[in-house]
């Protein structure tokens, strides 16, 4: 086996972390007898030859040597294999060729066209490997018939064969995806395969999950010919199938410690547990809802009533994959979606603390328009208290505590004082206290509480050890909103240990948390002007700015300002705008930035031109503004903001702003809720003032 492995030179290539070199050693250990190494091997592979999709020289090289060892019936773990082969080929084909199948051309170049050419070379050899003795094999060699196979007819023609010898409703529902997948790449075999799932769909002795799922790819495959009668029919479908599909319970996750000894700040593990609870999938159907919901885009109304249903399901298994697609729908769409935060609240009362917990984390990120499910939280944490006593946020048991502090959390980013006393439990317990700190700053009527606690876990934090950066970096960003001048002391003092230890990071957050805190910071100003030459480069710009919020004059800070403006061009234009009118002598560095090749900069040169230099700047700024948002949805959120304080004379972006509140997906920056959701109230107010410019001249309008 693996004869020329070694004639090529795999050092002279290169995967996610360096030289190839590694790759024949993991391809001798994907065919050991000892389950271990394979899973090792498998686990390097995919995460440094095969890294997050990435198809590199070196991946495809091994192509031929991966068939190899599945084409030996006596190798053990063949299936995971022909899993990773159909990953390298479908990641290949998403990523490395446009819509009409032109290879796109990267530099430094990939793996992606080289793969592909060779797994449809080889298309064939999944034939018989869908017909493989192995379940497994052929449950992971279904999909290379539709993405691999030219011959369209033997392909459709071994689909139905292996459709109607499978038993297994996950091996049916992966044949209707791989047939799809073959109707959309070959339209050849489009017209066939889409009869064919019609046939299926209508067919009542199929059983309801072989229907839903032949009507659901049906649609995929022509998604702009959906009639008004799909989405009813699937509601039945998907009823009956939550009918005669058997309830199973959700397998816990690892139950973490209370505390942990990795040298990882507590923040990235809490990330990596999050990735794999995202990565499990509980119900035999949620693969093939995902496409329905991908089919219908943006057809929200319709969305919504399939999550209903899928959220009235008696397994608890769907009813968790389906609070995580609505998330999913409600932080990608717009929309009103109060309906279905209402139904994601009803699983906060359910006994299964994971769907329980996974229902919290959705309202928590969804907290811009979560206000429909305040009163169900603050019910949720009421009873949890109740029946566990106040010490629930730190319960030992994992999923518990993670479905209260989710709740907490999520009624805490709204701003209710319900969620406090739990807060302060999870400051003093020192379990999970990044978690309450992060959601602090929402409850500033609380400061006189929270503050003397939060100060006291930064005097606790060794600020020499980097991997502490991103717990200091969290805990100075919560005391600016909570605006207590009695941290100054602390935060001055934290900045004087980040200094002294060279932790540029910690001393940018200080930095800025002095400049929110303003004149009441004004003793630090000598530490503060040091820092002004300092060798950071980012730590200079943040140190400007709070020289002048602590009360700096204008002939000390604009003479730093000016020299930030080559290098730090959006720093200093933000804090240009904000001195205005005094600030004239910048003007003519701010005219020129406006034809700044980057679009970030002319939009925060533009709106510091116009605070400085007022209407006579007018169509400079406003022709910057729009082409910027023209070129760059992502900066509407700046942009809109300066139109509206432009007023009248933001008339002519009525068009661009119109068109940017009907588009049905969220945008602003980086296209997420909280910004969206701004976006679209300055956005709004701002259209309905333009179209009726008299309320600009009210008092009512200030």
């Amino acid at each position: 086996m693996f004869d020329g492995l070694h004639d090529i030179d795999w050092a002279s290539m290169e995967h996610a972390y360096g030289s190839a070199e590694e790759v024949p050693a993991l391809l001798r250990s994907l065919r050991s007898a000892d389950a271990g190494e394979r899973s090792t091997a498998l686990d390097r592979f995919y995460g440094a030859v095969h890294h997050q999709g990435d198809v590199y020289p070196s991946t495809a090289a091994a192509l031929p040597f991966l068939f190899e060892l599945v084409a030996d019936g006596a190798a053990p773990g063949r299936a995971a294999v022909v899993a990773l082969l159909v990953s390298i080929g479908r990641e290949s084909l998403e990523r490395g060729f446009e819509d009409d199948g032109t290879e796109i051309e990267y530099y430094p170049p990939t793996g992606f066209g080289q793969a592909v050419a060779f797994l449809r070379e080889r298309g064939a050899e999944f034939v018989e490997l869908a017909r493989d003795a192995d379940p497994d094999v052929r449950l992971a060699a279904f999909p290379g018939l539709g993405l691999f196979l030219d011959d369209a007819d033997r392909a459709a023609a071994v689909l139905r064969e292996r459709l109607a010898a499978e038993h297994s409703v996950v091996a049916r529902l992966r044949i209707m995806e791989a047939a799809a997948a073959l109707a959309l790449r070959l339209p050849t075999a489009a017209h066939q395969v889409m009869d064919w799932l019609a046939g299926l769909a209508a067919d009542p002795t199929g059983g309801p999950v072989i229907r839903l799922a032949a009507l659901i790819h049906r649609a995929r495959c022509a998604p702009d010919a959906i009639g008004e009668d799909v989405v009813p029919a699937a509601l039945g479908l998907l009823r009956e199938s939550a009918r005669v599909l058997p309830a199973r319970p959700i397998a816990p996750g690892p139950n973490r410690p209370l505390t942990s000894a990795d040298t990882m700040a507590p923040q990235v593990v809490a990330a990596f547990e999050d990735l794999d609870r995202r990565t499990r999938v509980f119900a035999p159907t949620t693969r093939l809802l995902r496409t329905f919901h991908e089919v219908l885009g943006a057809r929200v109304l319709d969305r919504t009533a399939v999550l209903a249903e899928q959220l009235c399901s008696p397994d608890p298994g769907s009813r968790l994959d389906a609070v995580r697609m609505s998330g999913e729908l409600m932080r990608t769409w717009r929309g009103d979606h109060a309906h279905l935060l209402l139904l994601v609240a009803d699983q906060l009362s359910t006994t299964d603390e994971e769907v329980a917990a996974e229902a919290a984390a959705v309202l928590e990120a969804c907290h811009p328009i979560a206000a429909p499910a305040q009163e169900a939280l603050a019910a949720r944490i009421d009873a949890q208290r109740a029946a566990h006593g106040p010490g629930v946020w730190a319960a030992p048991d994992a999923l518990l505590r993670r479905s209260h502090q989710e709740a907490v959390r999520a009624l805490a980013r709204m701003g209710d004082a319900r969620a406090l006393p739990s807060l302060l439990a999870g400051l003093d317990s020192d379990v999970d206290t990044w978690r309450a700190i992060q959601v602090a700053g929402h409850l500033p009527q609380a400061a006189g509480e929270l503050v003397p606690r939060i100060c006291d876990h930064l005097r606790r934090i060794d600020l020499s050890q980097q991997r502490n950066q991103m717990s200091a970096n969290a805990i100075l960003a919560a005391l600016v909103p909570l605006g207590d001048p009695a941290a100054v002391t602390v935060v001055v003092d934290a900045l004087g240990t980040a200094i002294r230890h060279e932790q540029h990071g910690i001393t940018r957050s200080a930095l800025k948390a002095l400049a929110a805190f303003g004149r009441e910071a004004a003793g630090a100003r000598d530490t503060i002007r040091s820092l002004t030459t300092a060798s950071d480069a980012h730590v200079r710009p943040a140190a400007v700015t709070a020289l002048w919020a602590v009360g700096a004059d204008l002939p000390e800070v604009m003479p730093l300002l000016l020299g930030l403006l080559d290098d730090h061009t959006r720093d200093a234009a933000d804090l240009l705008g904000e001195i205005g009118p005094p600030a004239s002598a910048a003007l003519p560095r701010l005219r020129n930035l406006l034809t700044h090749d980057y679009e970030w900069v002319r939009v925060h040169c533009a709106a510091a031109l116009w605070e400085v230099g007022g209407e006579a700047e007018a169509p400079a700024v406003l022709n910057a503004l729009l082409q910027a948002m023209a070129k760059n949805p992502a900066t509407a959120n700046h942009v809109v903001s300066c139109l509206d304080r432009m007023g009248p004379l933001a008339a002519p972006a009525l068009p661009l702003l119109r068109e940017q509140l009907a588009l049905p997906r969220r945008g602003g920056r980086f296209q997420s809720i909280d910004h969206d959701e701004e976006l679209q109230r300055v956005g709004r107010t701002l259209v309905a003032r333009l179209a009726t410019p008299d309320e600009f001249a009210s008092p009512a309008a200030g």
